[in-house]
C-alpha cells in the first residue's frame, strides 16, 4: 500500500496480530516489544473482591491484559452487572465470553471513557461502587474522576509490565539495518520504555514519526522531544492504518 516501515512495540502475542493486519495491505512491520507481562499472584484479597462482584455497580478493564486474566479469574463469580473498557479490542475480549460491554465509540483512552453516557448512568446512583481491573501502577485519572462524581473506587491489579532486556544501542540498530521509517507505541508506558531503551540514540529516534494512540501519549512525546508525533485517536489496527495513510512517508 505505502513505502512505510513501521516499528511495532506492543507485547510480542498483539505485534504479531497487528503486523499480520499491516501485511495484508502491503505495510511492512518489524516487532521489537518493549512490554512484557506478568500476573501477579492471586490474593486471598483478590478472590475475597472476585467472589462479591455484585457489590459493584460498574467493572472498568483498563487493558487486554486486564481483561484476560479477569476473565480467566471470574470463575463461577458472573453477576449481571455493566463491563466498560477503554477500548474495542479490550472489549472484545470480555464480549467473548458474554459479559455486556461498553466502550468509547472512538478514542482509547479514559478521557473517552469517561464521557460514556452508560457509564454516567451507571455511577447515578447514591451508593455507587466502582472496581477497576489494571496493571500495577497504573493512571490515577479515571478513579480520581469518578470519585468527583460521587463513586467509591477500588482497584484490582491483575499484573506488571517491564521493559524486556536488550543490548544497548538494539534499537538503532534494529533502525537502521531494516530501514524503517515509523515507530508505534500504543501506550504512555510504552513510549517511556522506547526512550528509555534509545539511551543516547533518543535524538536520532526522536526525529522519526511516531504513531501514538491518545491526545496524553502525544503531549509526553512531544514534551520529550518528538519531533513528528501522529495521534492516531485509538490503538486499533484500523486507527493506526487510517493514520498511516494520512501521513506521508518521511525522505531519511
Amino acid at each position: 500500500m505505502t513505502d512505510w516501515r513501521v516499528l511495532l512495540t506492543r507485547p510480542a502475542e498483539e505485534s504479531a496480530l497487528l503486523a499480520a493486519s499491516l501485511s495484508d495491505v502491503g505495510i511492512f512491520s518489524s516487532s521489537l516489544p518493549l512490554l512484557e507481562i506478568e500476573a501477579l499472584p492471586v490474593t486471598p484479597e483478590q478472590q475475597a473482591v472476585w467472589a462479591d462482584l455484585g457489590r459493584y455497580c460498574a467493572v472498568i478493564v483498563v487493558s487486554k491484559p486486564a481483561a484476560r486474566l479477569g476473565v480467566q479469574r471470574l470463575e463461577r463469580h458472573w453477576p449481571r452487572l455493566p463491563w466498560f473498557s477503554v477500548g474495542a479490542a479490550t472489549a472484545q475480549v470480555l464480549a467473548d465470553q458474554g459479559l455486556d460491554v461498553h466502550y468509547p465509540p472512538s478514542g482509547d483512552d479514559s478521557e473517552a471513557l469517561l464521557a460514556l453516557p452508560a457509564l454516567r448512568e451507571a455511577i447515578a446512583r447514591t451508593d455507587a461502587r466502582v472496581l477497576i481491573l489494571r496493571g500495577e501502577g497504573g493512571r490515577e485519572l479515571l478513579a480520581e474522576r469518578l470519585r468527583e462524581q460521587g463513586a467509591s473506587v477500588d482497584y484490582l491489579e491483575l499484573y506488571r509490565r517491564f521493559l524486556p532486556a536488550y543490548d544497548p544501542g538494539v534499537l538503532m540498530q534494529r533502525i537502521q539495518l531494516e530501514r524503517l521509517n515509523g515507530l508505534v507505541v500504543s501506550s504512555g508506558q510504552g513510549f517511556l520504555h522506547l526512550q528509555a531503551l534509545a539511551g543516547s540514540d533518543w535524538p536520532q529516534v526522536a526525529r522519526l514519526p511516531l504513531f501514538v494512540p491518545s491526545p496524553r501519549v502525544y503531549e509526553m512525546a512531544r514534551a520529550a522531544g518528538a519531533e513528528k508525533v501522529v495521534d492516531c485517536r485509538g490503538a486499533s489496527a484500523a486507527a493506526l492504518l487510517v493514520a498511516l495513510r494520512s501521513h506521508s512517508v518521511p525522505t531519511l
